[in-house]
């Protein structure tokens, strides 16, 4: 089999609305690299989109879930026949996660489930509909996830409409002239053009924006969404898919931050690969939602369970948290370095291993993204897997898994050294 003909198969046999970046199919991996069915090995810094933060394959990971399968069950439903796991996961969630109240957490499959659960329990416990997201956030590709998320192309092009009372509100980007004052301002117009706050349920916001470039919300932003909150009622729900499980120098970005969530949302790399997500939050809200209101067939799988434990386990038995900042660290400096001999590369941003570089035509500002595509396709080509964001797809976001090799990481920056300045050179 050779990708050529699989490629052919693919095209023929399933929708172009699947939209799939690589051209090669994967055969096997191991924590940073993996190989395609021809056999060539590429370093990967996408990491499935910030799911495999404790790598492709971890020990751990398939032990725990090897385990699970010889010696207990693969399903039974959570809600028909229950099970410990699901329970000392939940347990565990609770004690981890940033705040100061008691808390509860429910589990689903993916991170759209757990956005959506999230909002009906916000609804549920204010009995208001209302829900403000903002400019630049993904929140997934449901009806509801698609209204929250604050990017039209490709996520909402031909189907809306979209759930009503659904708006949108300016993010804080320093770097494109949205000062904090400015977004939180954005906001008071939306309470007088557009909806009471006595109507909105809650504020969605990802304390570090994914597909919108990650942009992280300045500490002074989420005061004032906090502080809003407080005198309008209104629930705080902070989107940690992307940003959790150490990815940001600590365990949860919120973590960052002296403002508290009422609700959080979590997936990607809770079970390391395995489809789990979750909504953790104030022990009181999230009973707002009466018996059978939360759920699904396969919300709680056991092998996800038993995935998700053993992740915990190796981001603090391997302090991750730690690796996240000082990787992110060594990334952040060579591309200060590369910036002085790129006027292309107009900011290098992000906490811990949650770093981005964003691409401007140095001629006008405007943004690259032709150039970026450029930088990712040269990278492919080389044997490094990159992923593009930002609004305007010109910014280049790292997600390596935290568990990386130091000799497959310097690789790595060497041929994205290469790739910016004597590739760049050549194509100028």
């Amino acid at each position: 089999m050779i990708n050529k003909d699989l490629q052919s198969r693919k095209n023929a046999a399933t929708p172009r609305g699947v939209g799939v970046m690589c051209d090669f199919y994967a055969a096997r991996a191991e924590n940073a690299e993996l190989w395609d069915i021809e056999g060539r090995r590429f370093i990967d810094f996408a990491s499935g989109i910030a799911v495999n933060n404790v790598g492709h394959r971890h020990p751990k990971i398939v032990a725990a879930i090897r385990k699970q399968l010889d010696e207990g069950f693969i399903h039974t439903a959570y809600q028909i026949v229950p099970y410990a796991s699901y329970v000392e996961l939940a347990e565990r969630i609770n004690r981890l996660a940033p705040g100061s109240q008691p808390k509860k957490t429910a589990f689903f499959t993916t991170g759209a489930e757990a956005v959506e659960n999230a909002i009906k329990i916000a609804r549920a416990a204010t009995g208001r509909s209302g829900v403000i997201a903002f400019n630049g956030g993904f929140h997934g590709r449901t009806m509801m996830g698609m209204a929250l998320t604050g990017k039209v192309a490709p996520y909402k092009i031909g189907f809306g409409p979209f759930p009503a009372e659904t708006y949108h509100a300016p993010y804080p980007y320093e770097l494109h002239g949205i000062s904090v004052e400015e977004a939180l301002d954005g906001i008071a117009q939306r309470f007088k053009a557009d909806i009471d706050p006595q109507r909105v349920a809650a504020f969605i916001f990802e304390p570090v924006q994914g597909e919108g470039g990650f942009y992280m919300a300045p500490p002074e932003f989420v005061r004032g969404l906090r502080a809003l909150c407080d005198q309008h009622g209104i629930l705080l729900i902070a989107d940690e898919i992307q940003t959790g499980f150490a990815r940001t120098g600590k365990l949860f970005a919120m973590q960052h931050y002296d403002a508290e969530a009422d609700l959080m949302t979590i997936a990607k790399s809770l079970a390391g690969g395995m489809p789990l997500s979750g909504v953790v939050g104030r022990a009181d809200l999230m009973d707002a939602p009466q018996p059978g209101g939360l759920g699904g067939t396969y919300a709680g799988n056991p092998l996800a369970i038993a995935a998700a434990h053993a992740v915990l386990d190796v981001i603090a038995e391997e302090n991750l948290s730690a690796r996240a900042a000082n990787l992110g660290a060594q990334l952040k400096e060579r591309l200060a370095s590369i910036k002085a001999r790129l006027p292309q590369l107009a900011d290098v941003r992000g906490p811990g291993s949650m770093v981005a570089a964003e691409f401007i035509d140095p001629k006008t500002g405007a943004p690259d993204p032709v150039f970026t595509k450029q930088v990712q396709t040269r990278a492919l080509e080389r044997g490094l897997i990159l992923l593009i964001c930002g609004v305007h797809s010109n910014v280049i976001r790292f997600l390596f898994p935290l568990t990386i090799q130091q000799t497959i990481f310097d690789e790595g920056l060497a041929i994205l050294e290469d790739v910016l300045t004597v590739d760049a050179t050549a194509h100028a």
